[in-house]
């Protein structure tokens, strides 16, 4: 049953320090590595948020007895390991991949919702270097049953379009060195959310993975992994909200410990979109230092491509100020734990704003922004949505978000770092 979660703040002022978790983005991928290594590579710092949870499940098999019917077969029975990953999109991707050259057969199902997420193109890609994979019920989608290849590989180049989601890629790059041919990905078009691809390059070169990127091509030959440790750094992704808070206060000033000025995460450039609305970044005593300015928001234009998962962060604190910017790179956000574009749009007009959709740019009109008394925030089972909105408290009396639960996703802290520096919380047990 989803409980809701009521949060008020008396005053506009917040200071504090906030311990945020690890990284889910690097603990998913390190989880990947730290398997395909045979456990050469060691994880340290691991995430609490549920997705890596989930992970960490996956690498404890369990067998389960399996009546399948495949498209365009007969129903079968057999032992199979069932693999139900829940909303963990990432997951999803990097363990279809991670499958498909074990030496095991599985099926990997998740929600309704992540049964409603395409897959057709990593699919494909796999497919295309000796993959096994057949689609249990929808062409495209989730349910999958991969019956691992291991070295059975075909090929050893694929083309992949470059502005879908960089999940895909990064699932194709995580098993590249693993490969008996290795695998050169030629990346086709602009390549979406670059600094995530980035990230899983640079995490197997600290594991001994070497690469080579050239124009739209990288190449990973085939070659063992080193010992060695994994650290994860605490999540920028987290951070963003905290950036929001800022924002949105009169006053602010906050520590996250951990962060540094050099991260592998893109959500780290929170740093410098926030500097637009006067927020200050300091790095020292291990960490990173924020402080509110007075400062006028002149900046009217954010490409969001190379950093998605800030979108809903910095669409609401630009509403909240009534500032109408334009926003781009927002194709991915459609095919997220929820439709994001038409969720904000939706939460967005109760406070009388509008996120205007022309082709591939979108722009805030709040000519009829109000305040209300209090407001209802739907989540759409999408932590993000929680967690951009909850900020609104700063401004608006009462804010009521539904199903609170939903930041365990990624941020299961959430609500207790809130009260922490002063946020009252009512309805939750």
């Amino acid at each position: 049953m989803k409980q809701n979660i009521i949060l008020s703040k008396k005053n506009k002022s917040v200071s504090g320090t906030v311990h945020l978790t690890g990284s889910k983005s690097e603990c998913n991928r390190a989880l990947i590595i730290q398997a395909l290594s045979s456990g050469k590579v060691k994880v340290e710092n691991i995430s609490d948020a549920a997705d890596t949870v989930t992970l960490l499940e996956v690498f404890s098999p369990k067998s389960e007895v399996r009546s399948l019917k495949l498209n365009n077969s007969e129903p079968r029975t057999q032992e199979l390991r069932l693999v139900n990953i829940g909303p963990a999109g990432t997951a999803m991707r990097f363990l279809t991949a991670y499958f498909s050259f074990q030496d095991e057969e599985v099926i990997l199902t998740g929600s309704e919702r992540m049964k409603q997420r395409p897959i057709g193109v990593l699919v494909n890609a796999l497919r295309g270097i000796g993959a096994h994979i057949e689609y249990i019920e929808n062409e495209g989608y989730p349910p999958l049953s991969i019956k691992g290849s291991l070295g059975q590989q075909q090929k050893d180049k694929i083309s992949i379009k470059g502005d879908i989601s960089s999940q895909y890629i990064t699932a194709l790059l995580l098993i590249a060195a693993r490969l008996p041919m290795g695998l050169t990905l030629q990346i086709e078009g602009e390549l979406t959310s670059r600094p995530y691809v980035e990230m899983t390059l640079a995490m197997l070169q600290q594991s001994g993975v070497q690469h080579q990127w050239e124009g739209n091509s990288i190449h990973i030959p085939h070659q063992e992994f080193r010992e060695t440790a994994l650290n994860v750094e605490p999540d920028w992704s987290a951070a963003s909200y905290w950036y929001a808070i800022a924002a949105l206060a009169d006053e602010a000033e906050l520590f996250l410990p951990g962060l540094t000025s050099y991260s592998l995460q893109g959500d780290s450039v929170v740093t410098e979109i926030m500097a637009n609305f006067g927020i200050t970044s300091q790095f020292k005593d291990g960490g990173v230092h924020l402080k509110k300015e007075a400062k006028p928001i002149s900046r009217k234009i954010f490409d969001l491509k190379s950093c998605p998962d800030l979108a809903q962060t910095i669409i609401v604190v630009c509403a909240a100020l009534g500032h109408e910017a334009t926003f781009t790179g927002l194709e991915t956000l459609k095919i997220k734990e929820t439709d994001r574009v038409q969720a904000l749009q939706t939460e967005l007009a109760k406070i009388g704003v509008k996120l205007i959709e022309k082709g591939q740019i979108y722009k805030l009109d709040c000519s009829e922004k109000f305040i209300p008394k209090s407001i209802f925030i739907h989540t759409y089972d999408d932590h993000r949505m929680a967690m951009a909105f909850a900020p609104l408290a700063l401004l608006i009396p009462q804010v009521e978000v539904e199903d609170f639960k939903v930041v365990e996703k990624s941020y299961p802290a959430f609500w207790e770092d809130l009260k922490e520096v002063g946020f009252e919380l009512k309805g939750k047990s």
